[in-house]
């Protein structure tokens, strides 16, 4: 098996080796009880992840994720009392709507795509800002358990939020895979032009690409507000680029094409075990900042396959 062939199998490997390591400092770490517990704290960025690794399976990036999810947290609070369980809907129509935005602007307007989710972002930003008067608001605790209380909670000593996020991993791999949608997704960010020039109307996958990344980001939003019991323009602040890590050491690469979710679902199991670690170790939250940020660097080195980015501006 050379180098190339081996490079697919980094994820699982890396992934394998932390947990031993973390297993060595703390073998308490190994127990099945507390890698579901581990599971289950990651779930929302792991379920923002998701959404933004089909903006990056075409060759995108979706920025706006982080700022999405924190308008939907204040957006989650304040309509429980009015729509109970249906405020679900709502948040993933907000969601799906702001994505597509980011969509029609990258494919209409011609603008890349990290600037139009960046811009998009803003708006989500702007919106939570005002709508919650920029100040933290709190869910009625009753009206939260009766909406969402199947959101929480062990069946089986399994965590409720653990089987959310792996229904949605099931979601996501069948329009990825079983579809017609999904396999056209892959075209495009295996060759847009290539798949341009067959008939696709890609622009019409892109919008979808990016409207699945906002409707992602809305259910993590309403996840943690859920979680935390309300909803604030920050409450989801420094998941982002923990999640662009997830999708990329996971085996996704910014330019598109090969991974999927399945990948990511690694990526974001590595994620948790470098963040428990972290707080094994007494590292501050700045700290793993600049540790994702330093790995975000050496993944995008990695994986990115230079034979489509000839020119790097």
């Amino acid at each position: 098996m050379n180098l190339h062939q081996l490079k697919r199998h980094f994820p699982w490997i890396t992934l394998l080796v932390l947990i031993l390591l973390v297993g060595i400092m703390d073998p308490t770490f190994l127990r099945p009880q507390n890698l579901m517990e581990l599971g289950a704290d990651i779930a929302p960025l792991f379920i923002m992840a998701l959404g933004m690794t089909l903006a990056i399976y075409i060759g995108g990036i979706d920025l706006s994720a982080q700022s999405v999810a924190n308008m939907t947290t204040v957006l989650a609070t304040l309509s429980l009392p009015y729509l109970g369980v249906f405020s679900a809907l709502l948040i993933a129509l907000v969601g799906l709507l702001f994505g597509a935005v980011s969509g029609l602007v990258t494919t209409r307007l011609k603008v890349p795509s990290f600037i139009a989710t960046l811009a998009v972002g803003g708006l989500a930003l702007s919106v939570g800002q005002f709508a919650s008067g920029q100040r933290a608001l709190h869910m009625d605790v009753a009206a939260r358990d009766q909406a969402f209380g199947w959101m929480f909670g062990r069946t089986a000593g399994i965590p409720h939020e653990l089987v959310v996020s792996l229904g949605l991993l099931a979601i996501a791999w069948f329009i990825q895979s079983r579809t017609t949608a999904g396999r056209t997704l892959k075209a495009v960010g295996a060759g847009e032009l290539a798949a341009v020039a067959s008939g696709i109307r890609v622009e019409r996958y892109k919008v979808l690409a990016f409207a699945l990344s906002g409707l992602f980001a809305a259910i993590a939003g309403l996840m943690f507000s859920v979680k935390l019991s309300g909803g604030s323009p920050t409450l989801a602040e420094g998941f982002l680029l923990p999640a662009i890590v997830a999708v990329l050491v996971g085996g996704t690469p910014l330019t598109g094409g090969v991974g999927g979710v399945v990948n990511t679902l690694i990526g974001a199991m590595i994620v948790a075990v470098v963040r428990a670690s972290m707080l094994y170790l007494n590292i501050p939250a700045t700290g793993q900042q600049i540790f994702f940020g330093i790995v975000l660097i050496v993944a995008i080195a990695l994986t990115i396959d230079r034979s489509k980015m000839r020119i790097v501006k």
